[in-house]
C-alpha cells in the first residue's frame, strides 16, 4: 500500500504539550526524528504561542529546526541563520481602540512590544483582582511595564493578552465584543500553560495564525499544503492543524477536541517522533 506521506516537504509542531516534554525537555526519540526529517531534506518548523525568548528558554542553539513561527504567527525567524524573517503586528490606530477598551471595561490586561521585542510588555490591573493575572506578572516581570492611562503608548504592538477563568460561554462573549472593537483584530483561544482552568484571549492581527505562518513558509519554497504535516495539542493550534494536509494531535489535548483529528500518543510519549514516523 502507497505511503500517503511519501511526498510530505514540510512539518510543522507545536512545542508546548507537543513536542516539549512537561518538564520542557526534548526526549531522545523526537530529537533524533527531527534529525532523521533534516536528512531527507524535510524543512523542520516549530509553530509556538512562545516568544522569541521564551523560545530560547527551552530549545539550545543546535536543535535541528529550520524556522520559528513564534507569537501564535506574529514573527517567523530563520532558525538557522538567526534572523527574524517576517512579523504582523497591530497598526497603531487599532492598539488606540483596544487599550481605550479595555481601559474604560476595567479589564485585567497585558499589551506586547512589537515583533520582535514582544517578549517586553505593558500591564494594566482592572477592578476584579486575577490570580493567573498575578501569576504571569510574576514570571514575567523583569520585561514589564505598568501603563499609565494618561500617557498611553502611541506605537505598533504585537498582541493584547486578556486572561479569564475556564468559561466557554464567557469567552465567546468576550471574543464577541473584542472583535467588535476594530475589524483588523482577531481573538485566539488558548488554555493556560500556566494553572488550568483558565483561558488566555490572545488579540492579534487578523492575519496572525500558526497556519499562515507555515503557509508563509511554503510559499518561499513553492510547497503545496498537501505536502505539509502538522501535529499540535490545544485549540491554538487549530490554525495549523487546518492548513497541514496530514495533521495529529496529542493524547493530552483537551477531551472536547480530540474527535476532530487523529490522535497520537501524549507529549510525555514521543508524540512527534510517533506522527513523524511514516515518514523517516
Amino acid at each position: 500500500m502507497q505511503n500517503p506521506l511519501k511526498n510530505t516537504r514540510l512539518v510543522a509542531t507545536d512545542l508546548d504539550g507537543t513536542f516539549l516534554k512537561n518538564d520542557k525537555t526534548i526526549s531522545h526519540k523526537n530529537l533524533e526524528a527531527l534529525h532523521l526529517l533534516g536528512n531527507k531534506n524535510i524543512i523542520r518548523v516549530a509553530a509556538t504561542g512562545r516568544n522569541m525568548k521564551k523560545v530560547h528558554d527551552v530549545l539550545a542553539p543546535g536543535t535541528p529546526f529550520d524556522y520559528i513561527v513564534y507569537s501564535s504567527g506574529a514573527g517567523i525567524y530563520d532558525w538557522k541563520n538567526r534572523r527574524n524573517i517576517y512579523s504582523c503586528n497591530l497598526a497603531n490606530h487599532s492598539v488606540q481602540k483596544l487599550l481605550n477598551y479595555f481601559i474604560g471595561e476595567k479589564v485585567n490586561f497585558h499589551a506586547f512590544f512589537p515583533v520582535p521585542d514582544n517578549h517586553k510588555h505593558w500591564f494594566f490591573r482592572g477592578e476584579n483582582p486575577c490570580e493567573e493575572f498575578e501569576r504571569y506578572f510574576s514570571y514575567n516581570q523583569a520585561f514589564a511595564y505598568e501603563l499609565d492611562v494618561n500617557n498611553l503608548p502611541e506605537t505598533e504592538m504585537c498582541q493584547f493578552l486578556v486572561i479569564i477563568p475556564e468559561n466557554e460561554e464567557r469567552f465567546a462573549k468576550l471574543k464577541t465584543k473584542i472583535e467588535g472593537v476594530c475589524p483588523e483584530i482577531r481573538v485566539i483561544r488558548a488554555s493556560s500553560p500556566i494553572t488550568k482552568g483558565y483561558i488566555w484571549a490572545e488579540v492579534f492581527h487578523h492575519s496572525v495564525s500558526k497556519g499562515n505562518g507555515i503557509k508563509h513558509i511554503c510559499a518561499m519554497y513553492g510547497i503545496d499544503s498537501k505536502q505539509t504535516l502538522g501535529i499540535g495539542n490545544d485549540y491554538n493550534d487549530f490554525d495549523l492543524l487546518e492548513f497541514t494536509a496530514h495533521s495529529f494531535l496529542t493524547e493530552n489535548a483537551p477531551p472536547e477536541i480530540k474527535h476532530l483529528f487523529p490522535v497520537t500518543p501524549s507529549n510525555e510519549e514521543d508524540a512527534f517522533a510517533h506522527a513523524v514516523q511514516p515518514l523517516l
